[in-house]
């Protein structure tokens, strides 16, 4: 940690204010006090501000040197007390030193200076004290600042983390049943195959490249469900029909990247699999108070046996808006006899 006198203006500018009142508070006392003449008060107050001012930057390395980590609290103290007299010692003999020399033909002052010899000596002890306490008080907040960016760090790449864990979570079964359909489809139905190979290649590009970011744009975001239901479209033909309806103040807003994707699996794993009749897979967004709200709903037949899930889908949305947005309460999934549908609320920031 560098001295922070010498490294910080500010800090620095503080420093010296002090000195200069206490250069203007000493001045007073000779002058009016101890019946001092202007000129010696002066030069006597300068001296010995200026002097312990100096001393005072380097006490800061004595400080940093005298920690917790190096000694216990009764050493640290010692050590303090030492430097302390030390210091009183040095500032006061160079002080009047330098006074003897330059007011030597004023002797009542000298006579003050000789007389004042213990009190000074005394007072520069209270000041070595009082800027002890300063530079303690500076190193505990600079670490303690130093803390909470480490912490602010840590807490940012941990969501980091959590934000890309979650969207590496691809269903492995969509892959697996398209890889497949495309082996079934080579023998029986060549060019289908290769197009279902092209928009597959197209999807995982799309999703690996989305990756890198934590949002994307909404109308980016519904091309890529686009090329994933097309390619469903090739394994279940006219079994299902996608419809959207959004506001023109949707298409550039900004979500969490690939958080339709789990809807739309979801809208063909318990919609298209299980039903006999038609399913009708709608996208819809509009403005609602202060949130964006994104609606994707299907249509099911309740007669239908529930395929087995585990809900990961929907709590993969839940924990990333909540990690994005900080709150909790963004999903909203309504069910009815025949219709499922997941309401999605984005803040306008």
């Amino acid at each position: 940690m560098t001295n922070p006198f010498t490294s910080n203006k500010k800090v620095f500018i503080t420093y010296a204010l002090m000195w200069f009142f206490l250069f203007l508070a000493q001045i007073n006392v000779l002058v009016f006090a101890m019946n001092i003449k202007l000129y010696p008060a002066l030069i006597d107050s300068f001296v010995f501000n200026a002097l312990y001012m100096i001393l005072g930057i380097g006490i800061w390395y004595t400080v940093r040197f005298n920690s917790l980590e190096n000694y216990s609290a009764v050493k640290i103290f010692l050590n303090h007390i030492v430097a302390a007299v030390i210091t009183a010692g040095i500032w006061l003999a160079i002080s009047e030193f330098i006074l003897n020399q330059v007011l030597v033909a004023d002797q009542k002052y000298l006579g003050l200076l000789y007389n004042s010899t213990v009190w000074r000596f005394l007072f520069g002890i209270l000041i070595y004290i009082v800027l002890v306490a300063v530079d303690y008080v500076i190193i505990y907040y600079n670490n303690f600042q130093e803390k909470v960016l480490k912490e602010s760090e840590l807490k940012s790449l941990v969501k980091e983390a959590e934000l890309n864990a979650l969207k590496y979570q691809i269903n492995p079964h969509f892959i697996f049943n398209s890889l497949n359909s495309i082996s079934s489809l080579t023998l029986s139905n060549p060019a289908r195959a290769q197009e279902m190979t092209i928009k597959l290649s197209s999807f995982m590009r799309s999703t690996l490249a989305k990756n890198e970011n934590q949002k994307s744009k909404l109308i980016d975001e519904i091309n890529a469900g686009k090329l994933y239901l097309d390619i469903e479209k090739i394994r279940f033909e006219d079994k299902f029909e996608f419809i959207e309806d959004l506001k023109l103040e949707c298409k550039e807003m900004e979500i969490p990247s690939m958080i339709l994707q789990p809807l739309f699996e979801n809208a063909i794993k318990h919609g298209v699999y299980e039903s006999l009749e038609k399913v009708i897979i709608k996208l819809s967004c509009g403005m609602e108070k202060e949130y964006f709200k994104i609606s994707v709903e299907n249509n099911f037949d309740p007669e239908a046996v529930p395929r087995k899930g585990n809900g990961i889908g929907l709590k993969n949305i839940q924990n990333r808006m909540k990690l994005i947005y900080n709150q909790d309460n963004l999903i909203q999934v309504e069910k009815r006899q025949n219709n499922f549908c997941v309401n999605i609320y984005i803040p306008v920031s």
